[in-house]
């Protein structure tokens, strides 16, 4: 039997493409935005009691990665592009349903906005449901992964003086941490795992209305470019 969801509101966030976007929450805390509810969720009825909550539960929909034909085997990330298991063994974007869920620290409580960071959400990401978290019951110390046991090390993000100066100003102008949100999302090597490393090849992304660029140097470093508005 089918069914149907409406949103409950829409993400307004600093990523405004899927590339280098990080592949779990909180792996990048200074990654911010705001989750703008909708009627009649957009009343202070809706969120009383969540000025007491510092982190909650979005379950969402991957809008840009609906597919009509559901996949039983999925290639995640996390294990080079190449390796393909189970749907369900994975949190890769691929879902039968295309929902998402994500933790996500709650700076601010508005009615009819929620301002959040840490988040891993592209803009205008549709919200299904907001839950607070519960960290007795949502946090197990028992619990294993032997897919991912551990967050991905960190590779080293060096700047060129331009672009550091160049993230500096863009970072007053929005009144948001650039620099380290580009360092947080780039220190996760958001190239694809399986690509053949190229020192000549520039890459680039959007974070904000502000343009990243950047280049690998050498294995296991980045270099960013240039930062200008688009």
């Amino acid at each position: 039997m089918p069914y149907s969801v409406t949103p409950v509101g829409f993400v307004r966030s600093c990523f405004k493409e899927k590339f280098a976007i990080p592949r779990q929450p909180q792996l990048a805390p200074a990654a911010r935005g705001v989750l703008e509810l909708v009627a009649p969720f957009d009343k202070g009825a809706a969120v009383a009691g969540l000025e007491r909550v510092s982190h909650v539960w979005l379950l969402f929909l991957f809008h840009q990665a609906l597919e009509d034909k559901p996949r039983l085997k999925v290639r995640p990330p996390r294990l080079g592009g190449n390796a393909s298991i189970g749907v369900f063994a994975s949190r890769a974007t691929h879902r039968p349903n295309g929902i998402g869920q994500s933790v996500v620290r709650l700076d601010r409580v508005e009615p009819g906005r929620l301002w959040l960071s840490g988040i891993d959400l592209l803009d205008g990401t549709p919200v299904l449901d907001i839950k607070p978290y519960v960290p007795y019951a949502d946090s197990l110390a028992e619990a294993r992964n032997e897919i991912a046991e551990a967050a991905p090390v960190p590779i080293p993000v060096q700047w060129s003086a331009e672009a550091l100066g160049q993230a500096r100003q863009h970072a007053l102008r929005l009144d948001e941490p650039l620099v380290e949100l580009i360092e947080q999302c780039l220190a996760q090597d958001p190239r694809p795992a399986y690509q053949v490393p190229d020192a000549e090849r520039r890459y680039g992304v959007l974070f904000w209305d502000v343009q990243v660029r950047w280049h690998y140097p050498q294995p296991g470093l980045i270099r960013v470019l240039e930062v200008v508005r688009e």
